[in-house]
């Protein structure tokens, strides 16, 4: 009876998760393909997916894929091209635009999204990453829900840059 109950006991205990890594809510984040650069970036547990600052922004075909090559549009850029493989074309709904008449609906905006390794801390990642100028903001990386995942991250807002410098 003594080792039923034990039994018992082992199979009610629940499974326990891996508790997330704790970050806040701007860390600094390497882009090892793309020169090593390494960006501020907001946590936005609002937004779906992670954006890059891009500009000259193109769309083309190699192989009969479709590729993309961009300049980065950050401050202190260099003026290097890059070239990555499209994973797929996301529609963003803006929230300018979620609060527009419905008489007067705009079209989403229609970005590329690349898959990129990104290293936060010590922890590198391949997430989807869409191309958008983000020049007129503060942070030219935006780190969504769906990376903030693949990372195992969660964020407290109160802090800032609790990560080590990149080191990937």
């Amino acid at each position: 009876m003594k080792s039923l109950l034990a039994l018992l006991s082992l199979v009610a205990l629940p499974v326990l998760a891996a508790e997330p890594t704790l970050y806040g809510r701007y860390e600094y984040i390497a882009l090892p393909e793309i020169g090593g650069e390494v960006l501020k970036a907001k946590m936005d547990t609002g937004a779906l997916t992670a954006s890059l600052s891009a500009k000259d922004i193109e769309t083309f075909t190699r192989d009969g894929d479709d590729w993309v090559r961009f300049r980065l549009a950050t401050k202190d850029a260099s003026n290097k091209v890059y070239e990555h493989k499209i994973a797929r074309i996301s529609k963003i709904k803006t929230r300018s635009e979620e609060d527009e008449d419905d008489d007067e609906k705009i079209a989403p905006s229609k970005r590329p999204v690349v898959d990129l390794e990104l290293c936060l801390g010590n922890v590198k990642r391949t997430v989807e990453v869409n191309l958008t100028d983000r020049s007129s903001f503060n942070y030219p990386l935006l780190i969504g829900a769906k990376a903030l995942r693949e990372f195992g991250a969660a964020v407290n807002p109160a802090r800032r840059y609790t990560a080590d410098k990149p080191d990937c």
